[in-house]
């Protein structure tokens, strides 16, 4: 099978297309033919280690993906596509079954294996069947923004909230923030460029700031909760958390995605879905490479100007 080989950390051209053993399934694994994945700022962390190792992220990094070099040389934490085979032991699916995998449990229990043509992941992992309504692509840009929204948005106490500002409104997790905001019902602005305004509006925020003409701090908003979806290595921090607190109410709360390690949960996932299927939350996606351009992917996902996700599909006819 085709598959994407990082033997090494560093810049986006450590990646190689090679072929490779098709891998088959255990007697408690299925084994998902893949038609789409995606790159997310995670997925560039990881290939290129940027974090030190000093750092005790950076440990324990290492601890979970390896030192020196990846433990598992097949990137990518999401896989869209159909059950291809299944192990002797296996209940919850069958083949042809249309599947959506996420296959990180825990920021240090993760399998990664999904930047390749096919994958084998136990059935009582992240699997759920894929929403009827979307394609694979668009099944595959919802796990990973979906956790990490939800999951910062809880930390922030969003079924309580009323008033809610979101930074970086317009990348992977700050779209689907827009949107989880708006299901628990309160009010959304959304922080971007002005290229992505009208981008973020039509998700469903009420007032879009434009943050290269206007300071967000200083229009005399008040917010009961600031989510700052905006990636640690693309800005000032500290900068940002002064800023916010400008606009807090007494009893608000400032969130980053920053601010320690996410939790993946079964039960969020399986809520993304249901918003999914239901209409009321519709990934947002970029671009869209064939495989055999992950390195162009990559690239472009580290300039830090993407809107939405950017998916990967990946062809089954073609040839290495």
């Amino acid at each position: 099978m085709k598959a994407i080989i990082c033997t090494k950390y560093g810049p986006p051209d450590v990646l190689q297309l090679k072929e490779v053993e098709k891998p088959i399934p255990k007697k408690n694994e299925i084994c998902i033919k893949i038609h789409a994945t995606t790159v997310t700022s995670s997925d560039c962390i990881v290939r290129g280690f940027n974090i030190p190792m000093w750092h005790p992220m950076g440990l324990m990094m290492g601890i979970a993906i390896g030192f020196g070099k990846p433990r598992n040389p097949i990137l990518g934490m999401v896989a869209a596509g159909e059950v291809e085979s299944v192990g002797s032991d296996v209940k919850r699916f069958k083949i042809d079954d249309q599947v959506l995998a996420y296959t990180v449990l825990s920021p240090t229990k993760t399998r990664f294996g999904t930047y390749a043509q096919y994958i084998c992941i136990p059935e009582d992992w992240i699997v759920l069947p894929k929403p009827t309504n979307t394609t694979y692509e668009e099944a595959a840009a919802i796990p990973y923004p979906g956790e990490l929204a939800m999951f910062f948005l809880k930390k922030g106490d969003i079924q309580r909230r009323k008033n809610v500002l979101i930074v970086g409104a317009s990348g992977s997790i700050g779209t689907t923030a827009v949107q989880i905001v708006r299901h628990y019902g309160a009010k959304v602005t959304g922080v971007c460029s002005t290229a992505n305004l009208e981008l973020v509006r039509s998700l469903g925020a009420e007032t879009v700031i434009d943050y290269t003409k206007e300071d967000y701090s200083k229009l005399g908003e008040r917010y009961d909760l600031i989510l700052d979806a905006v990636p640690k290595q693309m800005a000032d921090r500290k900068s940002l958390k002064s800023q916010a607190k400008k606009s807090l109410t007494t009893d608000g709360k400032y969130i980053s995605i920053d601010d320690g390690l996410a939790k993946v949960s079964y039960d969020d996932l399986v809520l993304m879905l249901d918003l999914t299927k239901s209409g009321k939350f519709k990934p947002v996606i970029d671009r869209s490479y064939p495989l055999e351009l992950m390195v162009e992917a990559h690239r472009y996902v580290e300039t830090g100007h993407k809107k939405g996700n950017v998916v990967i599909t990946v062809d089954h006819n073609s040839k290495t």
